[in-house]
């Protein structure tokens, strides 16, 4: 590499790694990921989740696409709706997603269980009725399945399509190992491999809708001010990505346009061109620490367990 071409990767990366971290604040949640010594939390470094999950481009745009699928079910959208105050606070809604993904993935195992249990107890606080008078209820164990489905979904295709290949037998054993966390919240059947996703989406459409709580929804995230330089530009990026990694049957189901299909090929083409730096300048992340916790070289993340 010339000297002029180290000082534009040097300058880019910088850049990203301000971006992330000041949309992303580290040591917010309160978990420790130091300690205890040789602790491998749920998962383990001879786990897939541990690899998928320090991706940070492919979780990014695979969580945005989860919220797209996620919107699409009238239930499931209506616990965000009715008790959260996503409108004005979409960003603390996404940050504390991200703490709790990451907590579940690499924090000790203690740590993980206190995340899962302070979960459960508010989604036992989050019920209601939807405008037919059909009841919802949080902890429903179907609801729980269609949004673990949907972020694993997310998470997997964002690391496939922008960060490195995944074999197919890689793909279901994460599907398999990741289910550990939507069965710990009371979810039930959860598909453990990509063939049982692709009918688990088929069995689910026919309850599908974009109504006017979805576009409503759609509208605020489309428009969601990340707290890094240039917001509209990195977000439409973020956002057209995440978009592409939707389902056909799903896309179609937004309605979404031509021009806004060309635009996420596009930016996928982006994110996939720039997904090198971001592992270059997120290179002390929170996958890294869970490496040297169990006494492992963080460059293992980088080769598929056997």
């Amino acid at each position: 590499m010339s000297s002029l071409s180290r000082r534009v990767s040097d300058a880019a990366t910088a850049q990203i790694r301000r971006w992330v971290l000041d949309a992303f604040p580290r040591n917010q949640s309160g978990v420790d990921y130091d300690a205890p010594p040789g602790d491998p939390g749920w998962f383990g470094p001879d786990s897939v989740t541990w690899r998928i999950h320090s991706e940070f481009p492919g979780m990014l745009a695979g969580g945005l696409c989860a919220l797209m699928l996620q919107l699409l079910h009238p239930r499931a959208l209506a616990g965000v709706y009715d008790h959260s105050n996503f409108r004005e606070d979409l960003v603390g809604r996404l940050r504390r997603t991200t703490s709790f993904v990451a907590g579940t993935s690499y924090a000790p195992r203690a740590e993980v269980d206190t995340l899962i249990a302070r979960v459960k107890r508010i989604h036992a606080q989050v019920v209601g009725r939807l405008p037919d008078g059909r009841h919802y209820a949080a902890d429903d164990p179907e609801l729980l399945t269609w949004v673990h489905v949907t972020e694993a979904y997310g998470f997997l295709e964002g690391c496939r399509r922008y960060c490195r290949e995944v074999p197919e037998a890689i793909a279901d054993r994460y599907y398999n190992e990741y289910r550990r966390v939507a069965e710990a919240l009371g979810a039930i059947n959860v598909p453990a491999s990509q063939a049982q996703v692709h009918d688990y989406f088929a069995a689910q459409q026919p309850q599908l809708r974009m109504d006017e709580r979805s576009r409503e929804v759609l509208e605020v995230l489309s428009a969601v001010r990340l707290p890094v330089p240039l917001p509209g530009m990195s977000r439409e990026v973020f956002l057209a990505a995440g978009a592409a990694l939707l389902p056909q049957w799903a896309e179609q189901l937004i309605g979404r346009s031509r021009g806004q299909h060309l635009q996420s090929v596009v930016s996928a083409r982006m994110l996939r061109s720039v997904a090198p730096l971001f592992r270059i300048a997120l290179n002390d992340g929170i996958s890294t620490r869970a490496c040297r916790r169990v006494g492992e070289a963080p460059e293992i993340l980088g080769q598929w367990p056997a």
